[in-house]
């Protein structure tokens, strides 16, 4: 994997990542990764101390976060990815509302995991000291460290937590809309991109959230094929929409082999993404005029 100089989609110990922040920045450095946006799950509590720690190291830190919403057609988790909020503190009640869906479902899979395997709900609590909330990877950890796996994208993550496996643990929470997260994007200010486009069911989800105001969608990503990564491109090109990108770094936590900076963002998008609000602005008070 080719390694640029931006990455922004990186997670800390605040949410589902294993590193802290100063240690996510530290190592962005290292690799000569001069601009990283942390995107902690429903949690904007690192933006402020990483944008610090950040100025302190030489790196640049996009203030964003992942929000959780559901497509309401299918039910479907959504996440829509918020950087730049001029006014962060308006996506606080949005943030706690999530984290309090997120910990209720958590909550069933921890007491459905202790139900199979003699652990507690405490200690898996315990293992995710330092986040925001519960993961599906915390309970991996749990059942590692008591011996009852060895990874956590193993069989036993398949077996606990696949859809297609009968018997399965997952309990599925019920975000808000995501065409209300949209909307309170936007009113923080900030800019809304959607994340893995490619997972959507619902076909039709993102002429509609374009139409509702979408600012763009993320397509640099180690997950997103050729295929669909071109495709993406042409959509977002003919939309007039940014196109994003970043690693989904978790750190001990990602799927696969990679650190930060594995993505193949061009430079050219975050200087995109950078002028986004000020071409904005002008375009609106040029049609203003035209009206007039």
């Amino acid at each position: 994997m080719i390694i640029l100089s931006a990455d922004l989609h990186c997670h800390t110990r605040l949410s589902n990542g294993s590193l802290g922040i100063e240690d996510l920045i530290l190592l962005a450095k290292k690799r000569g990764v001069t601009t990283i946006a942390i995107t902690d799950h429903d949690c904007i509590a690192g933006t402020v101390r990483g944008k610090v720690i950040g100025e302190r190291h030489g790196v640049t830190v996009i203030p964003g976060v992942e929000l959780s919403g559901t497509d309401k057609t299918n039910g479907q988790e959504i996440h829509m990815l918020c950087y730049k909020p001029d006014f962060p503190d308006r996506l606080e009640g949005l943030c706690r509302r999530s984290s309090i869906i997120r910990k209720k479902s958590s909550h069933v899979m921890m007491l459905k995991t202790a139900q199979r395997y003699p652990i507690t709900p405490e200690f898996v609590v315990k293992c995710a000291s330092g986040s925001t909330n519960i993961f599906k990877v915390h309970i991996m950890q749990a059942l590692i460290e008591n011996g009852f796996a060895d990874r956590i994208y193993g069989d036993l993550y398949k077996e606990l937590f696949s859809s297609d496996v009968e018997g399965n643990i997952n309990h599925f929470p019920d975000y808000e809309d995501v065409f209300d997260i949209l909307k309170q994007i936007h009113e923080a200010g900030g800019i809304a991109v959607l994340a893995n486009p490619q997972r959507c069911r619902n076909e039709k989800l993102l002429d509609e959230l374009v139409a509702a105001g979408l600012d763009g969608i993320e397509v640099y990503t180690p997950e997103m094929s050729e295929e669909d990564k071109a495709r993406f491109i042409k959509y977002a090109k003919k939309n007039k929409i940014l196109t994003t990108g970043g690693s989904n770094f978790k750190g001990l936590y990602n799927k696969h082999i990679l650190s930060v900076g594995d993505c193949d963002l061009p430079d050219e998008c975050v200087h995109e993404m950078n002028t986004y609000k000020a071409r904005k602005k002008k375009l609106e008070r040029k049609k203003a005029q035209e009206v007039k």
